[in-house]
């Protein structure tokens, strides 16, 4: 099966993709393109499948650069094309270096791709609710602009999250955002027997688009919901499984 790579107009003409889980080595629960290391699948399997992640962005498999993702908001700056970030610990990168693709990993958090274009500079995140209410996106366009990119020309595609439909949580959670901003109400909506359901991506465009992106958007789909495609962490524990793949979402000048 051949990789599936979704694109977004926004982010054109640079070479980037949100990659689903079509067209991987992996097998079982993994099965597809897992690329993920801290997973529990067979080490070689994931390294076809970076390789093969790689090759689709055209850079050498030591230039998909990937983090050690915390759910923080800490942002890296990379200035060179042979780095070996998988022991940073951050949620977020940018570079103007043309050699090097910057790579997130996730299974229902926002992979966030950023680009100013005409400076060539490009940004990558890891935007899951922790990093996105403690200012990920606006410290990625913070370290974007310290290398010479200016806000009103970035452009920031949010690939396949979890969806509001499927993103269940409780008390705690909702008053978690309203204690930092009780306007943040509106990305909760009524579920069931006194849950919450969070509009994460809708979270991600506001927050992008407050922090000055007039060209931030969701590319609209629901890692939860389309289990042929994407990895889940919240399918995987409904369904009982010990452990999840996954996925990559790449740019690179």
């Amino acid at each position: 099966m051949t990789l599936e790579i979704l694109t977004s107009d926004s982010l054109s003409p640079l070479r980037h993709g949100f990659f689903t889980r079509c067209g991987g080595a992996s097998s079982g629960i993994f099965s597809g393109l897992n690329c993920g290391p801290g997973s529990s699948d067979q080490s070689d399997s994931v390294r076809v499948n970076r390789a093969r992640a790689a090759a689709a962005m055209q850079v050498a498999e030591h230039a998909l650069v990937t983090l050690h993702q915390t759910h923080s908001a800490d942002v890296v700056t990379l200035d060179a094309p042979d780095l070996n970030t998988s022991t940073l610990q951050a949620d977020a990168m940018v570079t103007a270096q043309p050699d090097l693709a910057l790579a997130i990993l996730t299974a229902d958090c926002q992979p966030v791709l950023f680009a100013d274009i005409e400076r060539g500079i490009i940004g990558a995140a890891h935007a899951g609710w922790r990093g996105a209410l403690a200012g990920i996106l606006e410290n990625t366009l913070d370290a974007m602009e310290s290398l010479g990119a200016k806000r009103s020309r970035i452009r920031a595609v949010i690939g396949p999250c979890i969806s509001q439909s499927a993103y269940e949580v409780g008390q705690e959670f909702l008053e978690s955002f309203l204690d930092s901003d009780p306007e943040y109400a509106r990305f909760f909506a009524s579920g069931e027997e006194g849950k919450y359901l969070f509009d994460l991506p809708g979270f991600g465009v506001f927050r992008l688009r407050t922090a000055g992106v007039e060209d931030a958007c969701w590319i609209g789909h629901c890692t939860y919901r389309e289990p042929g495609r994407f990895y889940s962490y919240r399918r995987s524990v409904h369904q009982g499984e010990a452990d999840y793949g996954r996925l990559i979402s790449a740019i690179r000048l």
